[in-house]
């Protein structure tokens, strides 16, 4: 009783708190509280959320956006020359400001490295808020990009000593799929990476012969669709031949839907979690069996992880943090909850509203 009036959680709640859903994000955009200072290397990324999260309320007019758009393009990365460039480096975005220099052995700050996953999120932003992606320069962003490719197919997030796993293919399809230029990558190399990835048991792990996990297998399907192989007919005997067994990952999705609390779970044994409504959810959406999704106990599940004065907790009764809410709201999307934009799903982004 002393942590229900503590975190205020109203467990009666039945219904979608769309209003307070708004507020919660508008707070965030003004400024993020004070446990959040740890990832203010990642602030792009928690703008991504806010903003995006904006757009499926059909919110945008809440913010200035041509503040976002200038903040976003200062977190351009450029090459001081032509010999600059071919030193491997990635000239996309930064995360931060702060993540755009590093201080060298005398102290003197020198610019950083930019980073995959904050390009995509940047990019994201800035189409998001009706930037015209045509004056990026990305002949500059592609090809630099392209040699963050591994022979294996896989990516980097930096130019050197980052991780290699399907988080950044992932990043790299959509930051192609989003310039409408596939020069960035090889994505014959990266098929085949994304399928070395899939497991024994239908899900894919981040990396070949890991554990199948929840936001691995949407990073690997979204690639796939995004780079368009996976098409309308992807459940299909003829589609799973052709790229990924596809059986096998339909039952492996479908059974991270908890029999006890309609949630999903990200992996085998493990409670269920707001996240994975979207990517799990989102990954049975590209594959079109959604529509053996139990929708009305996953509505209930993330129900009593919707907190009463806005936004989405990781489990119920905890509070609220940005990245939960906002997939929160994405699922909600996919479950045509009135009000709400719709969602494509493989990019994480609003589609534009049909024509009444």
């Amino acid at each position: 009783m002393e942590d229900e009036e503590l975190w205020d959680f109203d467990s009666e709640s039945l219904s979608f708190e769309k209003d307070r859903h708004i507020y919660y994000l508008e707070m965030m955009y003004r400024g993020l509280p004070a446990p959040y200072q740890g990832q203010e290397i990642n602030r792009l990324t928690l703008a991504y959320f806010v903003i995006s999260g904006l757009d499926i309320f059909a919110a945008l007019d809440r913010i200035d956006k041509e503040a976002v758009i200038n903040w976003v393009l200062s977190l351009q990365a450029y090459p001081k020359n032509d010999r600059t460039f071919e030193n491997g480096q990635f000239y996309g975005f930064h995360g931060s400001r702060s993540s755009q220099f590093q201080s060298d052995n005398s102290g003197a700050a020198k610019l950083n490295a930019s980073h995959l996953a904050s390009t995509y999120c940047a990019l994201a932003i800035l189409k998001t808020v009706g930037y015209d992606l045509s004056q990026i320069d990305s002949e500059l962003l592609l090809k630099s990009m392209r040699t963050l490719q591994q022979p294996n197919g896989c990516f980097m997030p930096v130019h050197t000593g980052g991780e290699t796993d399907l988080r950044f293919v992932f990043c790299a399809a959509a930051i192609c799929s989003m310039l409408k230029n596939w020069t960035g990558m090889d994505r014959e190399k990266a098929k085949e990476f994304i399928r070395n990835c899939q497991s024994y048991d239908g899900g894919f792990g981040l990396i070949p012969v890991a554990e199948s996990h929840g936001g691995a297998t949407y990073c690997a399907v979204a690639s796939l669709k995004l780079m368009g192989f996976l098409g309308e007919d992807s459940l299909s005997e003829k589609a799973s031949s052709d790229v990924i067994n596809v059986p096998l990952l339909l039952d492996w999705s479908l059974q991270k839907q908890a029999f006890e609390d309609g949630g999903f779970r990200g992996r085998a044994n493990k409670p269920t979690d707001t996240c994975y409504a979207f990517w799990v959810g989102g990954t049975l959406r590209i594959l079109q069996a959604d529509k053996f999704i139990n929708e009305e106990a996953l509505r209930g599940f993330l129900l009593t992880c919707q907190y009463k004065y806005g936004g989405f907790s990781k489990f119920p009764r905890v509070l609220p943090d940005i990245y939960h809410s906002y997939y929160g709201f994405c699922a909600f999307s996919m479950l045509r909850e009135p009000g709400l934009n719709p969602l494509c799903v493989e990019l994480v982004d609003v589609l534009s509203p049909i024509p009444p």
